[in-house]
């Protein structure tokens, strides 16, 4: 608590509001005197004094009660319905974790930490309208992102708005760090390299043809992009592309068009309901590439014990995994399932990541000073339970790899990079006919 001036109690006694003295009742207007209840006049002079000390008294009491206040205020949309909820729920559990146990550590700036969050439904514009309720109703301190790049790309306009800082530990469409802004920070791998193990080992099998579906929505829109370019640089051949609307679950007349152009490769841009949804109808229509592999879905334990034995040998794109080499990852899974009874996803490794880089900068700063935070996390490189965080002048994150999974034995192992794996890659898939 800063030093204030405090009137002595001499100086009390003097202007006459000492406990216990006779109140001052009377301000002559025309003379500008004050009579004490004895009848004397107060001088200019005197007059000047006791304002003086009222004044820094009252600034001294607000300093206190400022200094006095005992919680920083963390602020985040998190997507509890609609079509992210599953993940968004996961993030949220990462950031209570975090906050409970930056809380049991001491706090933050000898302070404790409270996370003031509302449910986006997965609505871009429910999180933009959220954000501006947490900088300018809520006041809050400091920010945390929201789940999907969509409601990401929203969110973070406001938070450019307010010049307010935030760090983004769901969303990896790289359109959210073009738009030259200053304030929103990474953790995830970006989208333009989520594909790149799979089509060159799919290149490595000698397979040309390949097939790109994405939902129309920000981030698969990036992976589908990036999954064009990289066919053409590999050599590889696009025989089908087709994109759907947010939410579809229904791909029978698509998996009609995919069979008749025979792909070796199926790509997909997607999340959990729609790529769970479509492997059930590639069963259905008995579609057999060689290799299928999804964003997002099949990173998550959701995708296996939905499907069963139908989840054998997809593959897809995780962010982290318990068996990483990462200082804590393990023992943060360890606490995660003891709390919520199962194992954690990669969301909710990234919500509570998100939590330590925050507590990071905000440590590194020294204040919850927004330049002075803003300085911190650009310059910031630190690893957390979730992996590297580095980014480049736009806030990209560029220092974190990211990881290719298979479903074997009906368990989520990494199997590209051969240095983190788990489990040699299992090719090709098994046609259905023959499970």
């Amino acid at each position: 608590m800063q030093n204030c001036y405090r009137p002595s109690r001499a100086t009390w006694k003097t202007i006459g509001i000492l406990v216990g003295e006779k109140q001052m009742h009377k301000v002559s207007r025309s003379e500008q005197q004050l009579e004490m209840g004895w009848g004397k006049p107060m001088s200019r002079g005197l007059l000047r004094i006791v304002i003086t000390a009222l004044i820094v008294a009252s600034a001294c009491f607000a300093s206190t009660l400022a200094s006095a206040k005992d919680e920083i205020l963390v602020g985040a949309s998190v997507a509890l319905t609609g079509k992210y909820s599953r993940t968004g729920q996961e993030q949220l559990n990462g950031y209570n974790m975090w906050v409970d146990e930056v809380n049991a550590r001491g706090g933050l700036l000898d302070r404790k930490v409270k996370l003031i969050h509302y449910d986006d439904e997965s609505k871009p514009d429910t999180g933009a309208k959220l954000y501006e309720k947490l900088i300018t109703g809520d006041k809050v301190d400091l920010l945390l992102g929201p789940y999907s790049s969509g409601v990401t790309l929203a969110a973070s306009t406001t938070a450019e708005k307010h010049n307010f800082p935030m760090v983004s530990p769901g969303a990896a469409s790289s359109k959210i760090w073009a738009r030259g802004y200053k304030n929103v920070f990474g953790l995830y791998t970006p989208a333009e390299i989520y594909m790149d193990q799979i089509l060159e080992l799919a290149q490595a099998k000698g397979l040309k043809k390949v097939a790109l579906i994405h939902e129309d929505t920000a981030f698969p829109r990036d992976v589908a992009k990036a999954v064009k370019a990289k066919v053409a640089a590999l050599g590889m051949e696009l025989v089908f592309e087709e994109k759907y609307s947010k939410a579809s679950t229904d791909f029978a007349a698509m998996l009609v068009k995919l069979k008749a152009k025979s792909p070796q490769v199926i790509v997909g841009g997607s999340y959990l309901p729609d790529s769970t949804a479509f492997v059930r109808q590639a069963k259905e229509y008995r579609f057999n590439p060689k290799i299928m592999a999804f964003a997002v879905g099949p990173g998550l334990p959701d995708f296996g014990a939905n499907l069963g034995s139908d989840a054998e040998g997809v593959m897809g794109n995780t962010q982290w995994e318990a068996s990483l080499k990462l200082p804590g990852a393990k023992a943060f899974a360890e606490r995660y399932e003891q709390r919520f009874g199962q194992a954690p996803g990669y969301h909710a490794a990234g919500g509570y990541g998100g939590g330590q880089v925050l507590e990071a900068a905000v440590n590194k700063a020294g204040s919850l000073d927004k330049d002075a935070l803003r300085k911190a996390l650009s310059a910031l490189e630190i690893t957390t339970i979730f992996g590297r965080y580095q980014v480049d002048a736009t806030g990209k994150q560029v220092g974190k790899p990211g990881y290719t999974i298979q479903w074997i034995g009906g368990e989520r192992h990494i199997v590209l990079p051969q240095e983190n794996s788990t489990h040699a890659v299992v090719y090709p898939f098994k046609p259905w006919k023959g499970r």
